[in-house]
């Protein structure tokens, strides 16, 4: 007589899904978020990597070589001084994103704090906050850029410093509707109860339930950042020669629309694949953290 075997007929583990798994299942269910945030590792990789990856300097002039198109040697040909543009794209991912990262973070971290405090506090530091937001936010953010960078002046810190500013009023908007919710809850009360102080409560129970819309504007904001930056660049207001930048490439381009149309139309690719991808990713990134959406 044969004894029954116990457990599992077959001997085999269930296996383990790995990376890789995880990346099918993410680009099946969010293939557009899945490609955007591959354009953003794409930019990330040029920015880290530029030394190793940029065939020749990005600032040496080469007058030899003046405007020749793309070849073997140059793949997307040379600018007006002679340098390679392939290289001073692939170097302009650094200011890309040292500007969109920079000013996406402390503009976000500054409306999130900024939100939350006139959300928890209310009366009259809510109503006097709200009106100072109002009245950033009733200019257009290419024009409040304009005018922050015309006082403070041209260099790659000016800049940052005119891209961050606009973006302070618009999280702290949307992150403050979030927290007079979470302001109302029943353990924010309960906190409140048991004598905790206004700094735990807002730090330890109402900041972490507000950080999905803050993560949605934090993604937002890096392409609007590259953006920003590109189009005061163009202007001559950002960053300067000879800065590797992907507007201040863009800048004297038209001339070169007949002539040398690959001048303006590399910087342009740069840029405007740059902020699709940020725009898909941020977009993946809201789908997964509202609830609403990720139910459907």
């Amino acid at each position: 007589m044969t004894t029954p075997e116990i457990g599992i007929g077959s001997n085999e583990l269930p296996k383990k899904n790995n990376v890789w798994d995880h990346f099918v299942r993410m680009a099946k269910r969010q293939p557009l978020g899945t490609a955007g945030g591959l354009v953003v590792l794409l930019i990330a990789i040029m920015a880290v990597f530029a030394p190793w990856l940029a065939p020749y300097d990005p600032l040496e002039a080469n007058f030899i070589y003046m405007l020749t198109p793309p070849d073997s040697q140059f793949l997307m040909g040379t600018d007006s001084f002679g340098r390679d543009l392939f290289s001073r794209i692939i170097y302009g991912a650094r200011t890309a994103l040292l500007i969109g990262f920079t000013c996406a973070i402390v503009g976000s971290a500054t409306g999130l704090a900024l939100g939350v405090a006139s959300a928890y506090f209310g009366g009259y530091f809510d109503l006097i906050m709200q009106r100072v937001i109002d009245v950033f936010m009733a200019f257009p953010l290419i024009i409040m850029a304009l005018a922050i960078v015309s006082i403070f002046g041209t260099g790659i810190d000016k800049v940052m410093i005119a891209i961050t500013i606009p973006f302070i009023p618009r999280c702290a908007r949307v992150v403050r509707s979030s927290a007079l919710a979470v302001r109302e809850m029943p353990f924010v009360d309960a906190a409140r109860s048991i004598g905790y102080g206004h700094l735990r409560i807002i730090f330890r129970h109402i900041a972490p339930n507000v950080m999905a819309p803050f993560l949605i504007m934090l993604t937002a904001f890096m392409g609007e950042a590259i953006l920003l930056e590109a189009s005061l660049s163009y202007l001559g207001l950002g960053v300067q020669e000879p800065t590797p930048a992907w507007g201040l490439m863009l800048q004297g381009g038209e001339e070169f629309a007949e002539s040398a149309p690959w001048v303006p139309i590399f910087p342009g690719l740069a840029i405007t694949i740059a902020v699709f991808g940020f725009n898909l990713f941020g977009d993946a990134v809201r789908d997964a953290l509202d609830p609403r959406l990720r139910s459907q």
